[in-house]
């Protein structure tokens, strides 16, 4: 990571959603000032300790509030949707939330003034991959409406920055993975769709099976594979890229993963593992889309932002996320912080 800490104050939009709950509270450790922007369609108000703005980025005027109130020196921006099959759905929910919203986001930066941006891009904007492991260069030809949002937003940044000096970081992480390693901070989707979490629900007795999409994939079991990211790593990740910006980078595009994949069995075994829960798995039918192997590439992490993945082993990954889930079996329906889905 970066050895200078970011310049705050930070208005995170999204903050209160999974990762961005987590890249708030490090922000928060390392002594930086943050502002939490969120509309709490699916973060939790329980994740936000220091100051909360409650809006929506479709909501210009009170963008421009929110500027006025905080000056913030920086944005990191995680607030948008996320579930691929949803936008199959309802594209236009995704073209209005992520990049209508964003261009409102850009639009009020640079009213007040405010160049430097990290957005929560996703490794969804390379679509199918010509070739594993998948590098910054790699082609970017997404095949749902939520990675061509990614992409739009992107486009939208590269834009701004030739024509108004807009400074930013695309991070394009993999599949966010695990929990605080104190369980005070986790990851709760409504419905949940996520392979880890869907594991230790099993194992906690809230589902009776795992349904495994296809084990035909040219892979060595047949099944999926992928590459898990620890969401602190990601907050880390987060924070080195703002200070980067902050010293002078005026365009970043960043993977961010750990360089390894594993198999959806091979998850479900790690699960077995650190549960010591039996963890039922059924075969069912592919997905339509499912690449058979999605792992991060490129050394630009390492090279421009000083970071790596501090906890990439799978089993720390479940291990955390397991903690979490005992220790917040209603997730957010508590009072403490279980954290329904965020960007």
């Amino acid at each position: 990571m970066s050895s200078s800490a970011p310049r705050g104050p930070v208005l995170v939009a999204g903050g209160a959603g999974y990762i961005g709950s987590h890249t708030v509270r490090l922000l928060e450790d390392l002594g930086v000032p943050v502002v939490v922007l969120d509309n709490l369609s699916t973060g939790h108000r329980a994740a936000v300790k220091g100051p909360l703005e409650v809006a929506d980025l479709f909501d210009r005027e009170a963008l421009a509030r929110v500027f006025a109130r905080h000056a913030p020196a920086a944005v990191i921006h995680f607030a948008a949707k996320c579930y691929v099959g949803e936008s199959v759905a309802e594209p236009a929910k995704y073209y209005r939330e992520n990049v209508l919203c964003t261009w409102n986001l850009l639009e009020a930066m640079r009213a007040a003034g405010c160049r430097d941006i990290v957005f929560s891009s996703s490794c969804a904007v390379f679509g199918q991959p010509v070739e594993v492991p998948i590098t910054e260069d790699h082609p970017r030809l997404p095949i749902s409406p939520y990675g061509r949002t990614k992409l739009h937003m992107e486009h939208m940044m590269e834009d701004y920055s030739r024509a108004y000096g807009l400074r930013f970081a695309a991070l394009r992480y993999f599949n966010a993975a695990g929990a605080a390693r104190d369980a005070t901070l986790g990851e709760w989707h409504d419905p949940e769709t996520h392979l880890i979490p869907i594991a230790l629900q099993v194992a906690a007795g809230k589902r009776a099976e795992i349904q495994v999409f296809g084990d035909d994939y040219d892979t060595p079991d047949g099944t999926c594979i992928r590459d898990y990211i620890h969401v602190e790593d990601l907050a880390q990740a987060h924070a080195a890229a703002l200070a980067r910006l902050q010293d002078g980078a005026e365009r970043l595009f960043v993977n961010l993963g750990t360089g390894s994949g594993y198999s959806v069995l091979e998850v479900v075994e790690a699960a077995r593992r650190v549960t010591g829960k039996e963890i039922p798995a059924r075969v069912v039918a592919r997905r339509p889309g499912d690449p058979p192997r999605l792992v991060s590439g490129g050394t630009r992490a390492r090279e421009l932002l000083s970071w790596t993945a501090r906890r990439p082993a799978l089993e720390d990954i479940v291990l955390d996320a397991w903690t979490f889930l005992a220790k917040h079996p209603r997730g957010f329906e508590e009072k403490a912080v279980g954290l329904r889905a965020g960007p």
